[in-house]
């Protein structure tokens, strides 16, 4: 009995496929111009940044609070903060022992001065009732104002003589306990408060997001929502001050020390929900939420000199990497040509659309997410582009496999992918699967490596699909090929086979 190989109906397009692929990678590169989008952005190792060391602030008798728990909790408040700004590959880490640790945070590029400043707030809010406000600005009659009425005696004189106009007096320390009456300034130094003890407290807040304002100007603030200890706090405090002569009508949101906005209360406000504005821009308003989102940090500090961090990696030795890593793609290139002849061209071109994805990738995602580029991830990227040659070879082999059976190029090309797809989507599950645990369960540089090797392998799954297996299936109508030229890969020596002559 004889068995025949039947051609598999297939109703691929590869044309409409590559024609596809090809409008995905113009719409990309017309993103990138765009956006603007001009060089990859590069990490520390690569490119330098800036670098700040946080002390703790001792004070007399709190000594004991300088733990490593409070160290360890401050780090990876700080991590998050930092990661929700779209800062990628930045380190926070902790330093000495005892009392002497301090806090490192280093952050790639030119715009480090500000996000360190951002991190390094501790970020305690507070809502407190307004007691009393006067000018900023210090003059002969203040100290002969009328005191506060209920403040004592000691507060009254603080709240004369504080000027809010010396640089010192607009730091904010957060290190007021929230049952103390408070004495501030606001984050211009245009007013002072005298200031009821806390009522509602930042770690009552479960969440904060920034907002536009439109209807007032453009005008950007931060929407609050508090979890139910907060909510019936912070509607007791509203119920109460409605009904009271200014300025105790108003309640202060007091934010490390400093009066960010003090609204007058006209009405109840039970929702669970408050607004904090202040003049805000949007990167002010955008910091402000993100820092209240993970927490107050445990401990406060303060900031040392922020530095410019030259490079870990000399461009001489960045440039021989990237030589060595281009000098072994071609010898690939090349290798495949030699091996599989004219069906090299399908690994060559596979390769360079793989590798053009990967750059519109890395340039977009610079601007969308922060992105930037370690040699921890250009080692990533060169693993991956492994896999992705893996697949070229797995493919090519099993449409000789079926060739060598009796079937002809086109009819391989179709049973060979049906049969090849299967370990290729194994393969690179693999690798996105190690790339996953790697990325969620590893900080730095880690982390780095293991985003360019997902990202690339998801490459290679795209290309695969959209440009190898089409280009191959276009490539099996030619003659040259489906002929089985001696330079077609496809060739009776290239398969192995020994075809048998007649005596």
């Amino acid at each position: 009995m004889s068995t025949t190989n039947k051609p598999i109906k297939t109703s691929s397009r590869p044309g409409r496929t590559l024609a596809i692929l090809g409008l995905v990678l113009i719409a990309m590169t017309s993103l990138v111009f765009i956006q603007g989008a001009k060089s990859v952005r590069l990490g520390l190792d690569l490119r330098g940044g800036t670098s700040v060391t946080l002390q703790p602030r001792i004070a007399p008798g709190d000594e004991g609070k300088v733990t490593s728990e409070a160290i360890d909790q401050a780090v990876s408040i700080i991590r998050q903060r930092v990661n929700s700004l779209g800062v990628a590959e930045s380190e926070v880490a902790a330093q000495g022992s005892g009392t002497n640790r301090q806090i490192v945070i280093s952050v790639p590029g030119d715009t480090g001065r500000r996000v360190v400043e951002l991190v390094g707030q501790t970020a305690e809010l507070r809502f407190r009732q307004v007691l009393a406000s006067a000018s900023g600005i210090p003059a002969a009659a203040d100290a002969a104002a009328t005191p506060a009425a209920g403040v004592s005696a000691d507060v009254n004189a603080k709240f004369a003589a504080l000027d809010c106009t010396k640089p010192e007096n607009l730091q904010g320390t957060g290190a007021d306990a929230p049952t103390d009456t408070l004495v501030a300034c606001d984050r211009a130094g245009g007013t002072k408060y005298i200031l009821a003890p806390a009522e509602v407290l930042g770690r009552q807040i479960s969440k904060a997001s920034a907002g536009l304002d439109a209807q007032a100007g453009s005008a950007w603030f931060v929407s609050l929502t508090f979890n139910g200890e907060g909510t019936s706090a912070f509607g007791a405090l509203t119920t109460r001050v409605t009904s009271l002569p200014e300025p105790t009508n108003q309640v202060a949101i007091v934010l490390d020390g400093l009066v960010v906005s003090a609204p007058r209360i006209t009405e109840a406000i039970p929702s669970g929900n408050a607004q904090i504005t202040g003049s805000f821009t949007q990167l002010e308003a955008q910091d402000l939420a993100n820092v209240l989102k993970y927490g107050a940090l445990p401990l406060a500090f303060d900031r040392g000199e922020v530095q410019q961090v030259s490079p870990t990696l000399g461009a001489d030795q960045l440039n021989a990497g990237l030589l060595a890593g281009a000098l072994g793609l071609g010898l690939v290139m090349i290798y495949s040509l030699l091996y599989y002849r004219g069906l090299g061209i399908v690994t060559v071109g596979s390769l360079t659309v793989a590798g053009l994805l990967l750059y519109l990738f890395f340039l977009l995602l610079g601007e969308w997410i922060g992105f930037t580029l370690t040699l921890a991830g250009i080692a990533g990227a060169i693993v991956a582009i492994g896999v992705t040659a893996d697949s070229f070879i797995i493919y090519f082999e099993r449409i000789r496999d079926e060739m060598r059976e009796g079937r002809t190029l086109r009819t391989a090309v179709e049973t060979g992918w049906v049969r090849a797809r299967r370990t290729i989507l194994v393969a690179d599950f693999v690798s996105l699967i190690a790339a996953a645990l790697l990325y969620f369960f590893a900080v730095g540089g880690v982390r780095g490596f293991a985003f360019t090797l997902g990202l690339t392998t998801l490459i290679d799954l795209v290309v695969v699909f959209a440009f190898t297996k089409p280009l191959v299936g276009f490539l099996s109508r030619v003659k040259f090929f489906n002929s089985g030229h001696s330079l077609s890969g496809f060739s009776s020596k290239s398969l192995g086979t020994v075809i048998a002559k007649e005596a």
